[in-house]
């Protein structure tokens, strides 16, 4: 894609926005940059953003949108007024994840869906990384992927694994993943998507560019995948607007944890089952001490089957899953502490989430919950309590409607209410018993209380390990 001269808008100036404004400029792009917000607010970013880069900041110009031969959004940017009217003038627009693959010759391997995909997709890129091809991990985890772009990983002979969210599946067209993953889908920002099918029509936009000789690695388990797959794999089938999902003509390969499948990935007791077309079993150890939870040995298969599907062998895959060790946040233990563990599960951040959690776990739960509401029905998560739940302590504006839900779901449950993390952790070691765990897996965005959810991880653990300190380490 040729890119000098182009006049190019980029909205929002976050991490992708500013990796996206480097990489236009890097390929002689009359770049602009424009965000909602002032200049005080973007201080760190300014740091680091070139100089032949203008800045439109503390609000948006329509002419700019009018005038730009492309527009790259930044995830999350919604149809803003002039935004709309760029796209209503025939202004092609895009997302940085498309930008990327525009100049990235290295096989891609995607991963969306609602829950678990920044631990299958660190695992998956430590797969890779064991072949000892260079390999770049990111996307919607942490760093953009236009900042593969002209690294090795980038060539061809590198890998791409790349977390994908709904937001940045909006905006593809040739993005094409070698292997795309799509883990599972539960209720999850109905704030900005009108249904919960919208909502995967979004994420199945991911596989809109694939091919025949591309696979798709999907949930066999989930039945709203799978009548989303149905339902786009026919001839013909599918929009390509925004927001709506394109025809399935990838292979398709399911995993599950409850079936044995023909060829794809599943549970055979305590191993992890995998079979390519055309080969033979292989077996892998399902004792993942680090990796808690029945949704991790499904995010497992997950990413063993991607990763085989683009090379990786089973030796690799073995010293890998030995070596891997769970991202912050993801049911990361804190403390174990006069029979009592501690677990940090901040980054579950909906409903779905936390039920993925706490479905089978092995110690009776204290949960530490709430914060915004994000329009989920806590249903489900009650229904989970009722079986491995001990006590539940609610924080944040939420609090009210998950009670309610408690009461009439899992009545027999205490339920307290904190109006601090503090207080919350306090309340939780009172009503824990020994062998219990007390989670922080809040089913809420953190932003009533705290700057985010990493924020709001560092206040709990800093209220662990003071209790701790204050009662004596056993």
């Amino acid at each position: 894609m040729d890119l000098v001269n182009k006049k190019i808008l980029v909205v929002g100036l976050g991490k992708s926005g500013l990796a996206a404004a480097q990489v236009c400029l890097a390929r002689g792009a009359r770049v602009t940059v424009t965000d909602r917000r002032a200049e005080s607010d973007l201080a760190e970013a300014l740091r680091v953003l070139p100089d032949a880069v203008d800045r439109e900041l503390g609000g948006h110009r329509e002419a700019s949108f009018l005038e730009a031969d492309l527009i790259v959004v930044s995830p999350g940017v919604p149809m803003i007024p002039p935004l709309a009217a760029a796209v209503k003038a025939g202004v092609r627009v895009v997302g940085e994840l498309e930008l990327a693959a525009w100049f990235l010759r290295g096989t891609i391997v995607a991963i969306t869906g609602t829950n678990g995909k920044s631990t299958t997709t660190t695992l998956c890129g430590s797969m890779l990384q064991a072949t000892g091809a260079p390999t770049f991990v990111g996307g919607n985890l942490g760093d953009p992927l236009c900042g593969a772009v002209g690294t090795p990983a980038g060539r061809s002979g590198g890998y791409l694994v790349v977390e994908v969210s709904s937001f940045q599946a909006e905006t593809v067209e040739t993005f094409c993943p070698r292997v795309g993953v799509f883990l599972n889908l539960t209720a999850d920002h109905l704030d900005r998507y009108e249904s919960l099918d919208a909502y995967a029509a979004a994420k199945m936009r991911m596989f809109r560019a694939q091919g025949r000789s591309d696979f798709a690695v999907l949930n066999a388990d989930d039945d709203v995948i799978r009548r989303h797959v149905e339902s786009t794999s026919d001839k013909g089938g599918g929009e390509k607007g925004r927001g709506t999902a394109p025809r399935l003509a990838s292979r398709k390969l399911w995993f599950s944890r409850s079936q044995r499948l023909t060829e794809g990935a599943w549970l055979e007791g305590d191993m992890l089952c995998v079979r390519l077309p055309g080969g033979e079993t292989e077996a892998y150890s399902g004792d993942l001490p680090y990796l808690m939870g029945r949704h991790n040995r499904e995010n497992a298969l997950a990413a063993l089957l991607a990763a085989r599907l683009v090379g990786a062998t089973p030796s690799e895959l073995r010293r890998a899953l030995a070596n891997f060790r769970p991202l912050a946040h993801r049911m990361e233990l804190v403390a174990d502490h006069l029979g009592v563990t501690y677990y940090d599960d901040s980054k579950g951040t909906n409903v779905g989430a936390v039920v993925a959690a706490l479905d089978g776990f092995p110690r009776p739960v204290v949960l530490i919950a709430g914060g915004r509401d994000k329009g989920g029905d806590y249903t489900p998560m009650s229904d989970v309590l009722a079986q491995v739940g001990r006590a539940v302590v609610l924080i944040g504006e939420a609090a009210p409607q998950i009670a309610a839900s408690l009461a009439s779901r899992a009545p027999q449950l205490p339920v307290s209410r904190a109006d601090s993390m503090e207080s919350a952790v306090a309340e939780a070691r009172r009503l824990a018993r020994s062998g219990d765990a007390v989670i922080l897996s809040p089913a809420c965005s953190s932003f009533d209380m705290f700057r985010d959810y990493s924020h709001r991880a560092e206040v709990f653990r800093t209220a662990v390990e003071r209790l701790v300190r204050d009662e004596g380490v056993q």
